[in-house]
């Protein structure tokens, strides 16, 4: 797949460098030096998500774009919300909103509705991925938290691993590929949610499963009031998620390539998580690099 002049400027600029893009045989016409408004809505808000985005086709680029901030706006539904209910609320509002848009209905006047609207009309997001996506989320409002280590993964495969089969298939992975892509935004998933437990406590939750919790002789509560007492727990989860995720070759289509790299920030993390390391809150060269060079490569 040839690289357009914006893209390598892009990959460029998540290198940390302005090195000029490589003239290849193939190379789509330039296009505009300027990130769309979803597109530095993606980058400032999930930039992971956004780094692996660039190595989707053009003409699908942008709406992954898409998914990266109606998946963003999802997981902001708990976050913002001040009590569980209004969690339920706002997500329910992203229901409606894809439903009106399958039903051929206005779009809402929202910076990401509209062009979440767009893309479901247009058939590039599948409406029933994106209710998927959103049921995922009621997990997080659940006061009593996440009860077990088996409610966690199944978490963990329909939220990150929702999006992992909504990206896939828009950009054309079928079959066995996207029950793999789900397994490899799951891990991605997890990693997330390991390394984001202090923040998650700063906001006074905790994801971890309790029954992980109850072997460690820990209690949510007590993960909130001081997020380092997990040390153990994410260290078990994360060696285990380690070598599910060291064991998995999604192989998508190379066009679909970018739905499987996250996999490959997973995969680091969750090594770094096993070993006790922590993770900065922004990325490094190293990480940049290897989705990177896997995205070059087209596999993950």
């Amino acid at each position: 797949m040839g690289y357009g002049t914006r893209q390598a400027r892009e990959l460029g600029r998540e290198l940390g460098g302005g090195f000029p893009p490589v003239k290849q045989a193939g190379m789509k016409p330039a296009m505009p030096d300027t990130l769309s408004p979803l597109g530095a809505f993606a980058r400032a808000h999930d930039p992971d998500r956004f780094l692996c985005a660039l190595f989707a086709p053009a003409e699908r680029r942008e709406a992954i774009f898409t998914l990266i901030a109606y998946n963003h706006e999802l997981a902001r539904a708990r976050e913002a919300a001040r009590t569980p209910m209004i969690a339920l609320i706002r997500l329910q509002w992203w229901r409606d909103a894809v439903e009106e848009a399958a039903a051929g209905k206005p779009p809402r006047r929202h910076e990401v509705a509209g062009p979440l609207h767009a893309a479901i009309t247009a058939g590039l997001l599948d409406p029933d991925s994106l209710q998927a996506m959103a049921d995922a989320r009621e997990a997080e409002a659940e006061e009593e938290g996440i009860p077990t280590e088996a409610a966690f993964a199944a978490y963990c495969r329909a939220s990150a691993g929702g999006f992992a089969v909504t990206a896939g298939r828009l950009l054309g992975a079928a079959g066995p590929v996207l029950a793999a892509l789900q397994e490899a935004g799951a891990a991605y998933g997890l990693a997330g949610i390991l390394r984001s437990t202090a923040a998650l406590a700063g906001q006074g939750r905790c994801l971890l499963p309790a029954d992980s919790l109850a072997a460690a002789g820990l209690t949510a509560e007590e993960v909130i009031a001081d997020p380092t007492t997990a040390a153990p727990v994410i260290a078990t989860l994360a060696g285990r998620g380690l070598r599910q995720a060291e064991a998995l070759r999604p192989h998508p289509p190379r066009g679909a390539v970018a739905a499987a790299l996250p996999l490959v920030l997973a995969r680091r993390d969750l090594r770094r998580l096993a070993r006790g390391r922590a993770i900065p809150p922004t990325r490094g060269l190293g990480d940049r690099l290897a989705v990177t060079l896997a995205g070059l490569l087209g596999r993950a």
